[in-house]
């Protein structure tokens, strides 16, 4: 069975005379929506597989079957390095293309994204689970605002005039790598998407992008957008298939120049391995985290209570920047967890086109399987079940917002990425014991401080292994700011200015002299 019916639930969560004053007031999903494309785009055009394969994609609200999907494997990757690597040949439309023509580009991308928002917020949360009111809110925004940003930057990407000692004239000159393979992630797919477009082409390379196979349908919509918006053929070619498969064939493939990637660390690993297997290929990763939030007793306790909620439940705790390590001055633990169980009870949990719902499915039966899992380990280890824990009784892949009191270090919960809805909260006594247990983790994403004391919240900042650090406040990421992880979360960063350089070369071209003036 195939389905893009959307559900809207007859249950009213909340009283209905307001529910439906503000119904009056929010952008409504399309009802069951056509879904147009499901095919491979290369070289601006829609074909099927060289094998014949396709693949069904899923509704995680409900498990049912949305569509199939055009599977692509290495032949179909060989055939869009080909397209690719043509586009990026010398003398080519694209490389000779006005580096603000290539802005202008982008720019038109952004527009027709937010032209057909209400859409692809539709499809993003039936494919993803996502709940639509945030997709629109967030995802969609944060969508148009990267394109955006990297669209401006097109034309200021350039070298300096350097002053060499002797007869000479040298400058550097910013150039595109080439070929770019770039695979993204389940969790935030139209999102990934532009972070991964959006500098790659405003420093003139072409692409060869892979959407995660359990939510491709949003990306290759975005494939019509970019053919709409007028990029030259071959310039961004869009697979979907599997990680094994096409995603290791793009990691090894001799004619991609660079691989960027977001996901686990367990794949970074190997993407990693096959790059400098086969050309060296650079190789830009942002992977997992498990993300220290530290809460110390004289914070804003109504602040960090919400903050540190949000911070671990939000898009059903499928974050690689989640605060799921939260430690707790002990003065205020006791008080920190009734508030944070209060708050998670009040969690509303259901259908991602009701628009009083906070938190939607997880992914995959096989992600869902594997947060029980790791739920029923911190039960086993001793760590105090104080809400939730099970799977509701849905339709669907939902689990119950949960949290854990009297946390260890060593437990699994409070060690391993858990990608779902479960907070743990451990108790801390010194600001040096935080320090020392915050960065006793593999991982070095992001990290958080809720504090009213200055001191306190420069030398916890200061101190974090991690790319990000937030000081009362939680998720405020931002287009402008470099976002990348230390140790084994990832390396390179993506955003900012710091991202335009993941996907450049710098070349310094130095010219001999009869004389020199300063």
């Amino acid at each position: 069975m195939t389905s893009s019916k959307i559900e809207i639930p007859g249950e009213v969560k909340s009283d209905p005379a307001a529910l439906m004053a503000s119904l009056q007031l929010m952008p409504s999903p399309v009802p069951n929506p056509e879904i147009k494309y499901t095919k491979i785009f290369i070289n601006n055009e829609w074909q099927d597989s060289v094998s014949g394969k396709v693949f069904p994609t899923y509704n995680p609200a409900t498990g049912e079957q949305i569509c199939d999907v055009q599977e692509a494997e290495k032949a179909d990757v060989d055939k869009a390095v080909q397209a690719a690597r043509l586009a990026f040949s010398l003398g080519s439309v694209w490389r000779r293309m006005d580096a603000s023509e290539r802005g202008r580009l982008l720019a038109k991308l952004a527009d027709l994204v937010e032209r057909d928002s209400i859409y692809l917020a539709t499809i993003e949360s039936l494919n993803s689970g996502k709940p639509f009111l945030p997709t629109l809110f967030v995802d969609l925004q944060g969508t148009i605002k990267t394109l955006r940003y990297f669209a401006g930057y097109a034309d200021k990407i350039h070298g300096t005039s350097i002053p060499m000692d002797g007869e000479y004239l040298t400058f550097t000159r910013y150039e595109p790598i080439g070929v770019c393979g770039q695979i993204i992630p389940w969790n935030f797919p139209l999102m990934m998407t532009a972070w991964k477009l959006g500098p790659a082409l405003a420093c003139g390379n072409t692409v060869v992008l892979k959407p995660a196979e359990q939510t491709p349908l949003t990306c290759l919509y975005m494939a019509a957008l970019i053919k709409e918006a007028g990029f030259p053929p071959g310039v961004i070619n869009i697979l979907p298939g599997f990680g094994p498969t096409a995603g290791a064939a793009i990691a090894s493939h001799m004619g991609i120049d660079k691989v960027a990637f977001t996901g686990s660390t367990e794949v970074g690993k190997l993407i990693q391995e096959a790059a400098g297997k086969s050309n060296l290929k650079r190789v830009t990763l942002e992977l997992g985290g498990k993300n220290p939030n530290i809460i110390f007793a004289d914070a804003d306790l109504d602040l960090a209570v919400e903050q540190a909620h949000q911070g671990v439940f939000f898009n059903a705790g499928q974050c690689c920047t989640a605060g799921s390590r939260i430690f707790v001055e002990e003065l205020i633990y006791d008080e920190f967890v009734r508030r944070s169980v209060e708050r998670a009870k009040r969690r509303i949990v259901g259908s991602p086109f009701d628009p009083t719902t906070e938190q939607g499915p997880q992914i995959s039966r096989e992600q869902h399987n594997r947060v029980l899992e790791l739920i029923q380990s911190g039960i086993s280890e001793g760590a105090k079940l104080e809400c939730g824990g099970k799977a509701l009784g849905l339709k669907g892949f939902f689990i119950e917002p949960t949290v854990f009191s009297n946390v260890r270090d060593d437990m699994r919960i409070a060690r391993e990425e858990i990608f779902g809805p479960v907070q743990q909260i451990m108790k801390f006594k010194t600001i040096e014991e935080v320090i020392e247990r915050a960065n006793n983790t593999d991982y070095g994403l992001v990290a958080a401080v809720f504090t009213n004391d200055i001191n306190k919240a420069m030398t916890i900042s200061t101190a974090m292994q991690a790319g990000t650090v937030w000081i009362n406040c939680f998720n405020a990421l931002s287009t402008q700011c470099p976002f990348g992880g230390y140790k084994m979360s990832g390396n390179g960063r993506e955003l900012g200015e710091n991202g335009l350089k993941e996907y450049s070369e710098v070349k310094t071209i130095t010219m001999k002299m009869v004389a020199k003036n300063s």
